[in-house]
């Protein structure tokens, strides 16, 4: 069973920064795609960015240019570098990780922009 420890989430004024990472373990296969995506409140789940193992991205068109993601593959860890944020990015921020044998959900990292 993958376990996964999301970390990063906070409180942030509009124009400001956040780190998000997620960590993997327990893995007995290789991780393939990684992800992040999120869930504002009355919203359904969305992807903000997936890397493949190679380092291959896709970044949705709402974060383009403000947000980054990136991976260590020897950590098994995804990160995902937001700046310029913008209250329409508060939600609920989910990692994926993908195997051979499915996917798995990070618990999730509330991420809020206000002023």
């Amino acid at each position: 069973q993958v376990q996964l420890v999301e970390s990063g989430g906070g409180l942030v004024q509009p124009g400001g920064s956040l780190r998000l990472s997620c960590a993997a373990s327990g893995n007995r296969f290789s991780i393939n795609d990684m992800g992040w995506y999120r869930q504002a409140p009355g919203k359904q789940r969305e992807l903000v960015a997936r890397i493949t193992r190679g380092g291959s991205t896709n970044i949705a068109d709402s974060v383009k240019g403000r947000f980054t993601i990136s991976r260590d593959n020897a950590k098994n860890t995804v990160y995902l570098q937001m700046n310029s944020l913008k209250p329409e990015d508060t939600a609920v921020y989910y990692c994926l990780v993908e195997t051979i044998r499915g996917g798995y959900w990070g618990q999730g990292t509330q991420v809020t922009v206000s002023s």
